[in-house]
């Protein structure tokens, strides 16, 4: 029994660890984390988990000139990446924040 539940928690810090594993040069799957972006309901680019600490990316939300990796701009048309809010098995985790967005 406690080797079942040591391969259950080998499994979950592999998945969290290959999650920031895959975001490198503040891209994931060939698709920048940076520019606009539309929230939607189903058919995401990537799900996305908000997190208050150790994130896989730190977000700025803006207002225009998204240019800068992890400063987003929500817009309802014509985005370059969509992205749906979850509560489990997230693509990666985001922190809100006010300054110094990117990479941990």
């Amino acid at each position: 029994m406690k080797l079942l539940g040591l391969a259950v928690c080998a499994l979950a810090f592999t998945g969290a660890a290959a999650a920031s594993d895959k975001i490198e040069g503040c891209a994931l799957n060939g698709k920048v984390l940076k520019g606009k972006v539309q929230i939607v309901t189903s058919f995401p680019d990537f799900k996305v988990q908000a997190v208050t600490s150790f994130p896989d990316l730190k977000v700025k939300f803006v207002e225009s000139f998204p240019d800068d990796c992890g400063e987003w701009q929500i817009v309802e048309s014509f985005p370059d990446f969509t992205i749906q809010y979850v509560t489990s098995f997230p693509d990666f985790t985001i922190q809100m924040v006010t300054s110094f967005p990117g990479e941990p």
